[in-house]
């Protein structure tokens, strides 16, 4: 038996790990006491890597259509037929023919997602749809018109904060967003100690659970409260002076907020006004106030509007980019701390189907992917460590449109709803199979921080390393993604592919890997936005884009469906990772279900009761499943989680076509309007 140092790779928090293996099969994975971040937490998911990569869905061998089933066959039959297609659809239709959707598993597996952007760039195809536009389009965004640039990520100041505001997250299951917290109760409790920590969720959250103070807004309605203490602070204590010399447009945004005082944010909000007030008294105390937002608010109607008023709280509060507030992590490996910057604007023409909606740092909208495939103008999907079929909106009409793909070739480790309907079936190296490091989502850490690891274990029959894929498949192509002595790929291993990213960092890849854990540079480092990227050293907390978004109530999408509305809103579960885990739970023996929770008040007018099927539905779809009633739901309001196929699919209650932000692209997903009903008796 050999016990081998790593990091997991299902969320961002990359808590350190211990994995004991023997002959090619992992026996036990637990976290490592002597990891400088994690130090010895780890969650469920991460102690159930074994059975993660020994599920008996495991793939092992490519696959390939034949007729209407899909037989194994060989790497070389794989990808030269996909090769052969891909070239055909870009002669008749032209390279944007060819779609890349690049996703959360992708994004854990830095190798593999540079060589799949690298293809699909190398084609010609502008055809790229990630996650980022599945959960927080608004984020980028608003970064983006505020401070200058899209990549960056307000971060709570774990080390300094002193009232720190959590929206529409739920770190304690979840790990944080992009601001991770491994061991999340411990850090809470943390941060609880040294100030207020105020929770703003409709649901009373493992999180809530744990704040000083807990504000319950109705779905979409952040916007509004936030919009009120902005008013308020602008109004009394705000420190001018300073303002003046960090950022513009502050008359702009007091007159956006002026409507907003307490009588219409108590109205709008549903938030009694007491505790309003002690959330306004808590941040005027503290001076500043470290904040992080999750996809309670970003997936909501309101979305954008909300974003930027979380920013202009921190502006007007003087947190960003000061200790004690918000920090940027310009990451381990990338320094963008150190680099010289311009102010970018990152919208583009959008998918000719939906020209309505833009394209953003170079990535069409999630929302348009049927239609475009629906209209012809994308007939080969890749997709790179996703599951679209559990993801993204409408996904009885994803599904009806996929058949007219030329090819969808799916990259994963085990099978899911999206490779059961692949034409290519492409098996790709698993977390502890492959070297990696944490290109990119080391920005999301609470330190400036990396780890190297070896792979642990071979993968299983011919899976391949997904870099390996897509550079194979450039080469059937005529495209050479990496540079090798021979023109063959045979000898070149994962750490050539990761040296030259470890060699621009703060470190090198000796160093990394010779720690054999993470290594920190930094904590917490502050200023650098304010003197490199925002225009004038001075951020805008009301560009021209955003005010027209700012509106006293929430729309509610699919409101016509009349008496007894309920609003949707989102849930995250601790034994899965979107779909990942979701059907085989943990290795703990435990699972979890997609129950609906309803508060009991709601459940009595419906005539429902505890542990019956029920269907929520939708003004585009259905939903069915069990019913669990707890009072830790708003009134009002239904909770689901995402990640699960079939009939409890809550991409069947959402529409990509009604209720799109037309400023980022984002599908509601909370405060939706859904009713619950009891499910119809089986057939005898």
């Amino acid at each position: 038996m050999t016990i081998s140092r790593s990091f997991c790779r299902f969320c961002p928090a990359l808590c350190g790990i211990q994995v004991r293996h023997d002959e090619g099969r992992i026996l036990s994975v637990r976290g490592d006491p002597e990891h400088p971040i994690s130090k010895g937490y780890t969650c469920p998911k991460g102690r159930s890597l074994g059975d993660f990569h020994h599920h008996p869905g495991r793939l092992r061998s490519p696959r390939i259509v034949h007729g209407r089933r899909q037989v194994d066959t060989s790497w070389e039959e794989c990808l030269t037929d996909l090769a052969d297609i891909l070239q055909e659809v870009t002669r008749e239709v032209g390279p944007s023919g060819v779609a890349l959707f690049s996703a959360t598993a992708a994004a854990f597996d830095a190798n593999g997602r540079r060589q799949a952007v690298r293809l699909l760039r190398r084609i010609g195809s502008r055809s790229l749809y990630t996650t980022a536009s599945v959960d927080t389009p608004c984020r980028p965004l608003v970064a983006e018109l505020v401070a200058g640039h899209p990549a960056l990520a307000p971060a709570i100041d774990q080390a300094d904060a002193r009232c720190t505001l959590i929206i529409g997250m739920n770190p304690v299951v979840s790990h944080g967003h992009t601001s991770a917290m491994p061991n999340p109760r411990g850090r809470l409790r943390e941060l609880a100690s040294r100030g207020p920590l105020i929770v703003a969720d409709p649901q009373r959250t493992e999180t809530a659970q744990m704040a000083t103070l807990h504000l319950r807004p109705r779905p979409g309605t952040d916007h509004v409260w936030l919009a009120h203490v902005v008013r308020e602070l602008l109004t009394e204590g705000a420190d001018w002076e300073d303002l003046e010399s960090s950022a513009t447009n502050v008359d702009e945004l007091l007159a956006a907020v002026e409507p907003f005082d307490r009588d219409v944010a108590v109205a709008a909000t549903g938030i009694p006004g007491e505790d309003l007030d002690t959330a306004l008294s808590a941040i005027r105390a503290a001076g500043r106030v470290s904040l992080s937002a999750g996809t309670g608010l970003t997936m909501s109607p309101t979305a954008t509007a909300a974003e930027w008023m979380a920013w202009a709280l921190l502006g007007v509060t003087g947190s960003l980019d000061r200790r004690g507030g918000v920090w940027f992590n310009p990451g381990f490996l990338r320094q963008m701390d150190r680099r010289a910057w311009e102010p970018v604007r990152t919208t583009g023409p959008g998918p000719a189907s939906r020209p309505e909606l833009p394209s953003r740092m170079g990535e069409m909208p999630c929302a348009a992917l049927a239609d475009e495939i629906e209209e012809g103008n994308v007939r080969v999907l890749l997709v790179a460590g996703g599951n679209p079929l559990t993801s993204l909106p409408e996904v009885a009409r994803l599904r009806a449109v996929l058949p007219k793909l030329d090819a969808l070739a799916v990259c994963d480790v085990q099978e899911t709803a999206t490779v059961r309907q692949a034409t290519h079936v492409l098996p790709v190296a698993g977390q502890l199979e492959r070297a990696d490091l944490p290109h990119f989502v080391d920005q999301f850490l609470p330190v400036v921080g990396s780890q190297y690891t070896e792979a642990v274990i071979a993968p299983p029959g011919d899976a391949r390393a997904m870099w390996w894929v897509f550079a194979r498949l450039g080469q059937l192509l005529g495209h050479e993604l990496i540079d090798t002595a021979d023109g063959t790929l045979g000898d070149v291993l994962d750490e050539d592919l990761l040296r030259p990213l470890a060699e621009r960092s703060r470190g090198s890849f000796e160093q990394l890997r010779e720690a054999g854990t993470a290594v920190v540079a930094d904590e917490a480092v502050h200023g650098w936005v304010r003197q490199r990227v925002a225009p004038g050293g001075r951020f805008d907390l009301a560009p021209s884009q955003l005010v027209d978004t700012l509106a006293l109530g929430a729309p509610t999408i699919g409101s016509e469906l009349g008496p007894g509305t309920l609003l949707l809103t989102p849930r995250r579960q601790l034994r899965q990772l979107n779909s990942q885990l979701a059907e085989e739970g943990t290795s703990d023996g435990q699972h979890e279900t997609p129950a609906v929770r309803l508060h009991p008040d709601d459940a009595a007018r419906a005539n429902l009761s505890e542990g019956q099927p029920v269907v929520v539905t939708s003004a585009w779809g259905a939903w069915s499943g069990p019913l669990t009633l707890t009072t830790d739901v708003l009134p009002g309001t239904l909770s689901l989680p995402h990640g699960f196929d079939g009939a409890s699919n809550v991409g069947e209650l959402t529409s990509g076509r009604f209720g799109v932000d037309p400023n980022s692209g984002m599908v509601t997903q909370s405060g939706l309007a859904v009713t619950v009903s009891s499910a119809p008796a089986e057939a005898p």
